[in-house]
């Protein structure tokens, strides 16, 4: 019988994961994601919020109904899987995280040629990446880099995932860390772009590798795996974004594809 690929339900600060692609944290969790469909899961920081049972809604944090948000993901559960494919979700809130690294949006997109990027309301499990999370993409992307990498395979190239989708909270998560670290936030432009300017964001944009090579290094250049998708990722619809020289500021990226629909 065919089976339907899980699904990842998205709202602005609350993300709906299928609780069998989840990991148990403790024996809690563990019981918990046995017997749930959904779990609530908050964008930020990752934090399991409630489990959605057949039975009814359990909560894992205190003071459940004051966590913003909490409404929209569970009202989203009753909508329609059709119309979620056509939503993006509002950027509302992206100044105000752009804010908090001294950037503007129209600034920004001015400088860097980037267009801000809305976040899909639903996104489809892609298989998992290098690190065994599971793999978001939309719909289409997903099933080109099922073929995309089928392909190789046949041709006795490896390919594998680095990360797909990326939240606009995560994208800030990623600077703050590096902050932390005593980079700049001019520094980190040149490798991330800024929150709400990611490809990632848009569920299209794939970073790729091969087994036995580092993640997300200039020394994917040089592997018959980048050779190999200079030759035949087009076909599949995945293009690179960020060559050499690119004028949006950002550094070489060979692992950097994104599919793109004909035409678009």
């Amino acid at each position: 019988m065919h089976r339907t690929p899980p699904l990842l339900l998205n709202t602005d600060a609350i993300e709906l994961w299928p609780a069998a692609l989840l990991r148990a944290r403790s024996s809690t969790d563990a019981r918990l994601l046995a017997q749930a469909q959904w779990v609530l899961r908050r964008k930020h920081d990752g934090r399991y919020l409630a489990a959605v049972l057949p039975r009814g809604v359990h909560s894992l944090v205190t003071h459940l109904p004051r966590e913003p948000g909490v409404d929209l993901a569970l009202a989203t559960l009753d909508t329609r899987r059709a119309a979620l494919e056509a939503q993006w979700l509002p950027m509302a809130g992206l100044q105000a995280r752009l804010a908090q690294l001294g950037l503007d949006a129209a600034r920004y997109a001015a400088d860097s040629g980037l267009r801000l990027e809305a976040e899909p309301a639903l996104l489809h499990y892609a298989g998992r990446d290098r690190f065994h999370r599971p793999l978001w993409l939309r719909r289409p992307a997903a099933q080109a880099w099922r073929r995309l990498r089928l392909h190789a395979a046949r041709e006795g190239i490896a390919l594998d995932a680095i990360s797909g989708y990326r939240s606009h909270a995560y994208q800030l998560g990623i600077f703050e860390r590096k902050l932390a670290r005593g980079l700049t936030v001019a520094q980190i432009l040149t490798v991330n772009a800024a929150p709400g300017f990611s490809e990632h964001h848009g569920g299209h944009a794939l970073d790729i590798g091969t087994p036995g090579d580092a993640p997300a290094e200039e020394s994917f250049e040089g592997t018959p795996a980048f050779a190999w998708l200079q030759a035949h990722a087009g076909a599949h619809g995945f293009h690179l974004s960020y060559p050499r020289d690119n004028p949006h500021g950002i550094v070489y990226e060979p692992w950097h594809w994104c599919w793109k629909p004909a035409g678009g």
